[in-house]
C-alpha cells in the first residue's frame, strides 16, 4: 500500500457512518451483509448507504459479492491488513518488542 491508498482508506473510515459500516462488516465475517440489511441495521437511507458502500469499496476496505439477486458486502481483510501494515511499517525503530502488544491486540483466530 502506498501513501495515496492509505489516505483514501483513512479518509473513508474517517466518516461516522462508513466507520460503522466497516465495523458491522468485520463483525459479520466472511458471509457479509446485504446492502439492504446494512442500511436497516444502521438506520440509514438506502441510496445514501449506497454512496458510503461505494467509498469503502474504492478505498479497498470492502468488496461486493453477488448472491443470486442480492449483493452482499464483505470486509476486505487484505485491504485492512495492508492499511495496518502501512501504518506500522516503521514501528518501534527496529525494536519489535515494543510493537508486540499492538500486534497481539489485533490478532484474531478467525
Amino acid at each position: 500500500m502506498d501513501k495515496r491508498e492509505a489516505l483514501s482508506a483513512l479518509s473513508a473510515l474517517g466518516q461516522d457512518t462508513r466507520l460503522e459500516v466497516f465495523r458491522l462488516l468485520v463483525r459479520a465475517g466472511r458471509e457479509g451483509v446485504s446492502a439492504g440489511q446494512v442500511a436497516t441495521q444502521l438506520g440509514a437511507v438506502q441510496n445514501t448507504m449506497s454512496s458510503h458502500l461505494k467509498v469503502l469499496t474504492h478505498a479497498g476496505l470492502i468488496h461486493a459479492e453477488r448472491d443470486g439477486r442480492t449483493i452482499r458486502y464483505v470486509a476486505d481483510m487484505t485491504g485492512f491488513r495492508d492499511l495496518l501494515s502501512f501504518l506500522m511499517e516503521d514501528c518501534c525503530n527496529g525494536s519489535p518488542d515494543l510493537c508486540r502488544p499492538v500486534i497481539e491486540a489485533i490478532t484474531c483466530d478467525c
